[in-house]
């Protein structure tokens, strides 16, 4: 249900949630797992043993409550980002800058090398350029929809990229939005066409990385959640349109600024939300340290 909440606000990953609840490398690992293989044990070994062999009753809980939280919080969160921005965005620059520590706690200080600074930059420096970028043009064609959502659905799984905001960058996010709303079956196919092969791929990919390399792929991914930080900063100010969603919000070229350049700064409200949101995703990662207890000693 976390990782549900977080995919719905551009600028937050569920990726992140699932990482620092100690679930990242089993679902990276389970969706990585599926393929061809899972279509023929399905025929020749029946649902119950693929259900079991490729571990769908993990994939089937996660999907329940991303769904569940998606359709709980979509209202009250489109609510939020509408006329309390500054105490969301507070809440969610809270959140990930207290994930850093929490992923950087694995990683031994005697592992990290030049190659791991190095990586770590990078990721900063990567992400915090891309959620400076610009919103690119509009497109709904199928083929475009599909290679969006092959990049989003990468993006939602890397901690501190948010696929939404990818799609937005793109200018993908309203497209596909009116293809669900209009019951657009063909284009939603092929955005649903692109998700899914960019994250059977993609979990392959990652998960490989993570056996070989994985104090080196924590580090990056760590820069990505430092750089994100850029996109989370409450106060922002309007800089130009850019366009106007199908339920008729405008999307706005905005800049960060100082709290007191701000018309309705919350100073204090913004560092509860800001506190609030670290409270949250450590307790979060705590439950996931004894998750990780009872499943060893079980």
């Amino acid at each position: 249900m976390a990782m549900g909440a977080a995919d719905l606000v551009p600028g937050v990953s569920g990726g992140t949630i699932a990482f620092i609840t100690g679930i990242y490398e089993e679902l990276l690992s389970t969706i990585g797992g599926l393929g061809l293989e899972t279509v023929k044990s399905l025929f020749q070994r029946g649902p119950v043993a693929t259900w079991h062999d490729f571990n769908l009753g993990f994939l089937g809980a996660l999907g329940a409550g991303i769904l569940v939280s998606v359709a709980a919080f979509a209202g009250l969160l489109h609510h939020l980002l509408l006329d309390h921005p500054v105490l969301l965005w507070a809440f969610f620059f809270g959140l990930v800058a207290a994930s850093v520590p929490l992923m950087l706690r694995e990683v031994k200080r005697s592992q990290v090398g030049p190659a791991g600074v190095a990586l770590f930059l990078l990721g900063g420096g990567l992400a915090w350029w891309l959620t400076g970028l610009p919103p690119l043009v509009q497109g709904d064609a199928p083929l475009f929809l599909f290679f969006s959502g092959a990049v989003a659905i990468c993006a939602m799984i890397l901690p501190g990229i948010s696929g939404s905001f990818i799609l937005v960058l793109l200018g993908a996010y309203s497209a596909v939005i009116g293809a669900i709303k209009g019951m657009d079956f063909i284009r939603v196919g092929a955005f649903g066409a692109g998700v899914m092969t960019g994250l059977i791929g993609f979990s392959k990919g990652l998960g490989w990385v993570f056996r070989r390399h994985r104090t080196l792929a924590i580090l990056l991914l760590s820069g990505f959640l430092i750089g994100s930080l850029r996109k989370l900063w409450p106060w922002k100010e309007n800089v130009s349109a850019l366009f106007t969603h199908s339920d008729g919000r405008v999307e706005f070229l905005q800049a960060n600024i100082l709290p007191g350049e701000h018309a309705n700064p919350q100073i204090a409200g913004a560092c509860l939300c800001a506190v609030f949101g670290a409270l949250l995703v450590t307790g979060l990662g705590r439950l996931g340290r004894m998750g990780q207890t009872t499943s060893t000693r079980g």
